[in-house]
C-alpha cells in the first residue's frame, strides 16, 4: 500500500505544479473577458463541489490520498474514486496545456 500512496503523491505533485500554471492562465483569460464558465468539471466527475480553478480539485484529491494513507487496510472503493478524480484532473490539465 505504501508504494501506491507514494505514486499517488508523485502524481499529485505534478498535478499541483501544472494546476498553478493553468490557474494563472485562467486568471489571465478571465481578465481578457474569456473563460465564462461555472466549473472545470461536471458533478459526474466525482467531485462534491464546483470550482473555476484547478487548485481546489488537486487539494481535494490530496485530502483523499491523505485519508487513504491513514488507514491500515486499503479501501479499494476510495482508491478507485481517488484515481478517477486524479485522472480527470491530469487529462484536463494536459488538454489545457496543449491549447
Amino acid at each position: 500500500m505504501h508504494a501506491i500512496i507514494e505514486k499517488l503523491n508523485e502524481n499529485l505533485k505534478l498535478a499541483y505544479r501544472q494546476a498553478l500554471d493553468a490557474d494563472q492562465k485562467l486568471d489571465q483569460l478571465q481578465k481578457e473577458g474569456h473563460g465564462k464558465f461555472q466549473a472545470l468539471f461536471n458533478r459526474d466527475a466525482g467531485f462534491d463541489f464546483e470550482a473555476k480553478r484547478f487548485k481546489p480539485y488537486v487539494l481535494d484529491v490530496a485530502a483523499d490520498v491523505e485519508a487513504l494513507s491513514q488507514t491500515e487496510q486499503l479501501d479499494e472503493q476510495k482508491l478507485k474514486q481517488t484515481l478517477v478524480k486524479l485522472q480527470h484532473i491530469l487529462t484536463l490539465l494536459a488538454t489545457f496545456k496543449d491549447q
